[in-house]
Order: C-alpha cells, then sequence, then structure tokens
C-alpha cells in the first residue's frame, strides 16, 4: 500500500472501520515527500469514516480525512518547516498547521476543493 507508512497508521482509529480507502496518488505523494526529507513521519490521524469524523472533527460527514486524499503528521520546529516547504513544493492542497501546546501537527491534503474552500488553502488551528 505504501512505502513508508503501516496499514494501521492509515486506518480510522473508529474500531469498527476494516477497510483503509486511501487514494493510491496521495500515499506515493506522501511517500515521496517522506522521501525528501529523509526522517519518519509520526501519522496522528490518516483515514477516518465518516461517522467518526463527524464525532471528532468540525467538518463533520465530509471532512478531507474522509475521502483518503488526508494525513496528520505529528511535526514541529525545524522539521515542520522542512516538511511544510516540500509539501508545497509537491502540489499538496491543504495544509493545516498547529505548532503550539503540546498536540503539535501538521495536516497535509490532495483535495482540489472541499465543501468550504477553494484550493490550495492554507489554515491554522
Amino acid at each position: 500500500m505504501s512505502k513508508y507508512f503501516t496499514e494501521k497508521e492509515l486506518k480510522c482509529k473508529c474500531g469498527k472501520c476494516t477497510s483503509i480507502p486511501m487514494d493510491k496518488d496521495f500515499l506515493e505523494k506522501m511517500d515521496k515527500l517522506r522521501e525528501i526529507c529523509g526522517f519518519p513521519f509520526r501519522v496522528t490521524s490518516a483515514y477516518r469514516c465518516p461517522n467518526y469524523n463527524k464525532v471528532i472533527s468540525s467538518s463533520g460527514l465530509n471532512g478531507p480525512h474522509t475521502t483518503g486524499k488526508a494525513m496528520d503528521i505529528y511535526l514541529d520546529g525545524q522539521q515542520c518547516y522542512q516538511v511544510l516547504r516540500e509539501a508545497m513544493k509537491l502540489g499538496f492542497t491543504g495544509i493545516g498547521v498547529k505548532q503550539k501546546g503540546y498536540s503539535r501537527f501538521l495536516h497535509l491534503d490532495t483535495l482540489q476543493k472541499d465543501h468550504l474552500h477553494e484550493r490550495p488553502i492554507v489554515w491554522s488551528y
């Protein structure tokens, strides 16, 4: 499925889902990003089924993670800057940044348009 990411990292954390409908092109882009950066990414969230996404995210039943084209990775400082820079070069279209407090991460996706926004877009949490 992916060169660098395990099925366990990619599957929904609801505890009920058995499939992992991650988008092949998205995973190839994430693998390329990981290879360019040269260090492991700790995945905090990848695929989410619509029901689980509704419970944990304000994006509801059809947020970016429900498409299989989104991933959150735990990063901060220099590594976050490096991933951000390379992700923009590779054409990721959605970038969410949380770099304050304990739960620091970078959201990356390849959606062309979501239910709220045109793409590309950057936001903060």
